[in-house]
């Protein structure tokens, strides 16, 4: 992949995202993954730090159906149901994406989403 990750002066300081992503390559976007196994079960139950980590697996697997791995994502969207859970969301991140070359992002609080277990979703955006 050639890419660019950008962190211009000017803008305010990030906390493992890149402001922007130049890129050329294929695209492959990934839709919402959520915190279930191969089987369907839910991981990680009132675990946002689990449900991450299950999430980042689920993620990894469909990057890896497309022909790309997680150091090719240019963009993820996290949606999180509880502000409280942001530390835990962090420490598995922190676990998967390099902080040298970590993807734009946004992070988004909702009022919950499609199961009422689930306190993380992620979707992403890599170029291969």
């Amino acid at each position: 992949m050639n890419a660019h990750f950008v962190r211009p002066d000017g803008l305010p300081p990030v906390n493992v995202y890149s402001h922007a992503v130049a890129c050329n390559g294929q695209m492959i976007v990934v839709s919402g993954q959520v915190p279930l196994d191969a089987d369907g079960n839910l991981v990680g139950s009132g675990d946002a730090e689990k449900q991450t980590t299950q999430v980042f697996s689920n993620l990894r697997k469909a990057l890896a159906a497309g022909g790309a791995g997680i150091d090719d994502l240019v963009k993820l969207t996290v949606y999180l149901i509880d502000r409280a859970d942001l530390d835990a969301f962090r420490r598995a991140r922190d676990r998967v994406i390099a902080a040298d070359r970590p993807p734009a992002s946004s992070l988004v609080l909702v009022a919950g989403l499609v199961h009422p277990e689930f306190r993380v979703e992620i979707d992403a955006i890599a170029v291969v």
